[in-house]
């Protein structure tokens, strides 16, 4: 498990345009809510995020941009995901469909695919998902990082 200072590193997808687009969403407060596969968890035996810990957002350049803390945690059936969570993930999503079609396209990515080690996963309704909602607690200036 990555740690910078005292804190859990957050790096929210793959280095490059879609983790500055989302990092730039945790930073204007958009974004409040991620989701991730149950699975992605077991490859670096990470564990689920827990209520109440603080993790260091990072950039493309692995840089700390910032501090956020976990507010809630839930695993449900990618199915079962709803419209307010797809909303709070502040990239955009008028709907649960766009939501979906969005992360599809991410799990389905042939960078996920290598990081699962799975060149053929998919997900579907039953996959479980771990829904996790944060506040930002601190945008890290220039100095601090």
């Amino acid at each position: 498990m990555a740690n910078h200072g005292e804190f859990q590193i957050a790096e929210f997808g793959f280095p490059g345009p879609l983790r500055d687009r989302v990092v730039g969403a945790i930073l204007a407060g958009r974004k409040t809510s991620t989701s991730s596969t149950l699975v992605e968890y077991s490859i670096e035996d990470e564990p689920l995020p827990i209520i109440g810990n603080m993790q260091t957002v990072v950039d493309s350049n692995v840089a700390a941009v910032a501090t956020i803390q976990t507010v809630s945690v839930e695993i449900v059936r990618l199915a079962d995901v709803g419209l307010g969570h797809a909303r709070e993930e502040g990239e955009g999503f008028d709907s649960v469909a766009a939501w979906r079609r969005g992360h599809e396209a991410f799990w389905h990515s042939a960078e996920m695919r290598d990081f699962l080690n799975n060149p053929d996963f998919t997900v579907d309704d039953e996959t479980l998902v771990v829904l996790e909602r944060f506040q930002l607690l601190e945008v890290l200036s220039q100095a601090d990082r």
